[in-house]
């Protein structure tokens, strides 16, 4: 899977701009939109009403979606996983509700300086370059299972 993915990566990254995450770009410029528009119709409360209930509508649409895009992902990497193993152990032998909460807690943190990392990321460093790198360090990691027999 390594290799799989390593090589997938580097050969997406072939066919990317070398530009800054462009959707960042692009949802930046419709805020910005959004946020001028809705001050310049500020006069008219059943117009912006009307709108605001608009864009209410799609942004719940775009929220729902990523949300379950961001659970599926989250909960499939995460499925069988070792601290998975280990959490299992540790509620078998320790109080489950502590475990529970703790066990979110670190998972929200760390998944939350995930999100803020790969947003600072994305605004300093092209997608095409991240691709590249990452299949990089795939191959890198394949290549170490093959040759270790992990």
């Amino acid at each position: 899977m390594f290799l799989y993915f390593g090589i997938k990566l580097i050969y997406d990254s072939r066919s990317m701009s070398d530009r800054v995450s462009e959707e960042l770009e692009e949802v930046e410029e419709e805020l910005l939109k959004s946020n001028k528009k809705s001050e310049a119709q500020s006069a008219d409360d059943e117009e912006i009403g009307s709108a605001d209930s608009k864009m209410t509508s799609s942004n719940s649409k775009s929220e729902s979606s990523i949300f379950f895009q961001s659970f599926i992902l989250t909960f499939l990497a995460e499925w069988g996983d070792r601290s998975q193993i280990a959490t299992i152990a540790l509620a078998a032998s320790k109080d489950p509700l502590g475990v529970t909460i703790g066990g979110c807690f670190g998972h929200s943190l760390c998944t939350g300086m995930a999100v803020i990392g790969g947003r600072i990321l994305a605004s300093k460093i092209s997608e095409k370059t991240v691709s590249f790198w990452g299949g990089v360090t795939f191959l890198a990691f394949g290549v170490h299972a093959l040759i270790f027999d992990v």
